[in-house]
């Protein structure tokens, strides 16, 4: 079992639990996860809470491949009074802030946003370590390789889960010796990976158990599962429940997911399947 420090609310991972994706940017690749308006995202959260949401992961900053930064006072802006419109009607929430920024994220935390979710692993803000060291914050530590600009152009490995591993296994420890005591690992999929990757590390999610940290899953609705399908993101809950129940079934202890209810299935199934007996 890990145990997570949230500002002194303590999250306990016993069992895998869900954060559920909610991104206050116009661009990001699956218009479902959009909210553009203060009622649309408190709503979005509550619905999320009732269904069985542990965290809810708010992103001002789109990440999807070939994506455009915007400024970190924009991004501020966006995701500013979402966390704060939240907590407002949802004071019992643990918030995410999915960002790079050092400056983004020390004022989410500020908002009241209590973890720390980075798709950079330090690699674009390394003062983003020291902010959650400070603030005594959970940091979920992903693997990318190159940035959301240039990460599917043309990604090479020659062992992508033992380069994945190796980054994670460095990044960890620059994070412990920054201050941070609760780490989160995240393998990245499809951040600087092929859908060939994606599944070579999916197959092998297991092998990450010897980092002793919860790991993280985000691969809902993502392009490895519509391209393979030949559908769209809208098209690919069916698909993302699938992978999501291999990634259980491999050891995931995080879900990041757009879809909270398909998700909590999957894991009430995959926990009744593991602890069932013959007796």
């Amino acid at each position: 079992m890990y145990t997570l420090n949230c500002k002194g609310r303590l999250l306990e991972i016993d069992t895998p639990v869900i954060m559920g994706i909610i991104n206050v940017t116009p661009d990001s690749f699956y218009d479902g996860s959009r909210k553009q308006n203060t009622e649309e995202i408190v709503v979005a959260a509550g619905n999320m809470l009732k269904e069985g949401a542990a965290i809810l992961d708010i992103g001002g900053q789109s990440t999807r491949p070939g994506s455009v930064r915007v400024s970190a006072e924009e991004e501020a802006a966006r995701v500013v009074p979402a966390i704060e419109a939240i907590k407002k009607n949802h004071p019992e929430a643990i918030i995410s802030i999915d960002t790079y920024s050092s400056g983004v994220a020390m004022a989410a935390l500020d908002a009241g946003a209590s973890v720390i979710n980075d798709v950079s692993g330090g690699d674009l803000d390394p003062e983003i370590l020291t902010v959650a060291a400070n603030a005594s914050a959970p940091y979920i530590c992903m693997h990318m390789q190159g940035t959301p600009d240039t990460m599917q152009k043309e990604p090479y490995y020659e062992d992508v889960t033992r380069e994945v591993l190796d980054y994670l296994i460095k990044k960890i420890a620059a994070c412990r010796a920054a201050g941070i005591k609760d780490i989160i690992a995240d393998p990245g999929f499809g951040f600087g990976k092929t859908i060939q990757h994606n599944f070579i590390l999916l197959r092998g999610l297991s092998v990450f158990k010897i980092l002793d940290v919860p790991i993280l899953a985000g691969i809902s609705r993502k392009s490895t599962i519509y391209r393979t399908l030949g559908i769209s993101a809208e098209h690919a809950l069916n698909g993302t429940t699938v992978l999501n129940t291999i990634a259980l079934m491999n050891g995931a202890h995080i879900l990041r997911v757009h879809d909270v209810k398909a998700a909590a299935e999957a894991i009430q199934l995959v926990n009744a399947c593991l602890q069932a007996s013959t007796g």
